[in-house]
């Protein structure tokens, strides 16, 4: 059967000419979901509402021009919370968040900065250094610091001050001693949050959960008389300028010899970086056209619109897989949707302020609860258990090492630990950062060859040369002088293989037997001989 999609659409004006009405109504419906997300991300990271504001519309006006994608969707991301609100407290003059605020606001533009020559060395491959449980690890890990955190403020409690651990033993303290009003739009929001997707049947699941979340909650507040007086704002509403020339901070970059500013820089722009390239290779996935994405481009791009963004007060961006997922579900064909999504937002707060006056800080809060959940739910721990008993333990460990320490620390020690795992599965040190492989063509066919072990520290060399393959050969793996083949190497090459298929007329394979796997799942780690002599 025919590909409806086989036309690929035009790009720039002429694609804007072709596509406008499909553009526009996918931007106006990633806009309903970017608003709330945008104000709760911001007011999660300790800065104020309108950072979240100018990082999505820095995102769709100006990155959606430049990157090198098709469908995703630029702006602030609920995994950058907890980096940044680190970032805001350890940098503050004697707890005074704002100052803190316009410090991060220069690690930002210098994390960004990092992320532009990232992009032009050619060094978008690097996220495949980190091992895949890692990654998931640090992701559930930065999921259970924002439910810690923003369970209270969902709930109107005020816990005591303390460590995230601490903040995890007051949840229960809270749930009991709460602010009635507020603790029923919280809890209200975040029970539409979890029983939308079984409404997918009805009619009423095509409206985006995250703005039924604010209306019901505007409404409720109203309800229980929970508004500003005119004269001094709510508590538990969010706090806006009227005025758009009210938004905009400039950074201070007075503390830029400090440790704690580099810790925050290189966290900022590693977390970033990191989870920028995951969405937007997520996303070429559902791009209906398949196409591919530059990672490079991408995040050079990204890196100019967290220079921009830092400059006027905006938190960092990534490519969004969420928001890039309902781009495509709003019938997004080119970069232009995310250009509307960034137009309507800025139309939108420029016209309507008392709007977002009226959103309660509990709806925005049930949203962050919800991010964080998704990012640490049971099935997450039940897959990765499926994958091997010894990548839950990485998975574990890692977030425990986040938790207890910081996301730089926690995610170095799961890389510390997958590599003393490798050396005591037999893998000789010399093999570790250095892969043997050879890439022999003949006929039409290519054969990969591996000898020794192929693992997530030293396949870079490896996944640049297949990922330079010409379409349209018949690809051969081959894995029979092999030792130890990691489940990240074997991520990457199921994905490559289904890519190369599917966009040209070629075929890949693998060869050879295993003699062990570490669980009965396709893609675990597996030996594929009795020693490692060729290492």
């Amino acid at each position: 059967m025919a590909n409806k999609y086989t036309a690929l659409p035009q790009t720039g004006i002429a694609g804007l000419k072709e596509n406008w009405r499909h553009d526009l109504q996918a931007g106006f419906f990633v806009f309903l979901i970017a608003l709330p997300l945008s104000l709760g991300i911001a007011i999660g990271s300790g800065f104020p509402p309108s950072a979240g504001i100018i990082t999505a519309v820095v995102g769709g006006l100006l990155v959606s021009r430049i990157n090198g994608s098709f469908v995703v969707i630029n702006g602030p991301a609920g995994g950058l919370i907890v980096v940044m609100l680190a970032a805001v407290e350890s940098l503050s003059d004697g707890g005074d968040l704002m100052s803190g605020y316009r410090y991060t606001l220069a690690a930002i533009m210098i994390a960004g900065l990092v992320q532009v020559f990232m992009g032009r060395s050619k060094m978008g491959s690097l996220s495949a250094f980190f091992p895949t449980p890692v990654v998931h690890g640090m992701l559930a890990a930065m999921g259970i610091s924002i439910m810690a955190r923003q369970i209270h403020v969902m709930l109107g409690a005020t816990p005591d001050d303390g460590g995230l651990f601490y903040m995890i033993s007051q949840v229960p303290h809270s749930f009991f001693n709460n602010t009635l009003e507020v603790a029923i739009i919280g809890l209200t929001s975040f029970a539409i949050l979890m029983l939308w997707p079984f409404l997918k049947a009805h009619k009423i699941s095509k409206i985006p959960a995250p703005i039924v979340v604010l209306i019901i909650g505007m409404v409720l507040a109203k309800v229980f008389g929970i508004e500003s007086d005119g004269l001094v704002a709510s508590p538990f509403l969010v706090e806006i300028p009227q005025d758009l020339s009210a938004y905009f901070y400039l950074p201070d970059f007075s503390k830029c010899a400090t440790v704690e500013f580099w810790i925050a820089t290189v966290s900022i722009c590693m977390v970033a970086s990191l989870e920028s390239l995951l969405s937007a290779t997520a996303a070429e996935k559902i791009d209906p056209y398949k196409r591919p994405t530059d990672l490079d481009q991408d995040l050079t791009a990204v890196g100019i619109g967290n220079v921009i963004s830092g400059f006027l007060g905006g938190l960092p961006m990534i490519a969004e897989f969420v928001r890039s997922s309902a781009n495509v579900d709003g019938g997004a064909k080119t970069g232009w949707a995310n250009f509307f999504h960034g137009l309507i937002l800025l139309s939108f707060v420029a016209l309507f302020p008392e709007f977002i006056q009226n959103i309660p800080h509990a709806a925005l809060a049930a949203l962050l609860v919800f991010v964080g959940y998704r990012r640490a739910t049971p099935k997450i721990f039940a897959d990765v258990l499926a994958i091997g008993k010894d990548q839950l333990l990485l998975f574990v460990l890692t977030i425990l090492a986040v938790l207890a320490t910081n996301l730089l620390v926690g995610v170095f020690f799961g890389v510390f630990v997958k590599l003393i795992l490798h050396l005591a599965r037999g893998v000789w040190p010399n093999n570790l950062f250095k892969i043997h492989f050879t890439v022999v063509e003949s006929n039409h066919a290519t054969t990969v060859k591996v000898v020794g072990s192929a693992l997530f520290s030293n396949f870079l060399p490896l996944k640049r040369a297949v990922d330079a393959l010409e379409p349209g050969q018949h690809i051969v793996f081959d894995f029979s002088e092999a030792y130890l083949i990691d489940h990240s190497i074997l991520v990457f090459i199921d994905e490559f293989s289904e890519h190369y298929v599917r966009n040209g007329s070629g075929s890949c394979r693998n060869v050879g037997r295993a003699i062990a796997t570490y669980s009965d799942h396709e893609l675990a780690a597996r030996l594929m001989t009795g020693d490692d002599r060729k290492s």
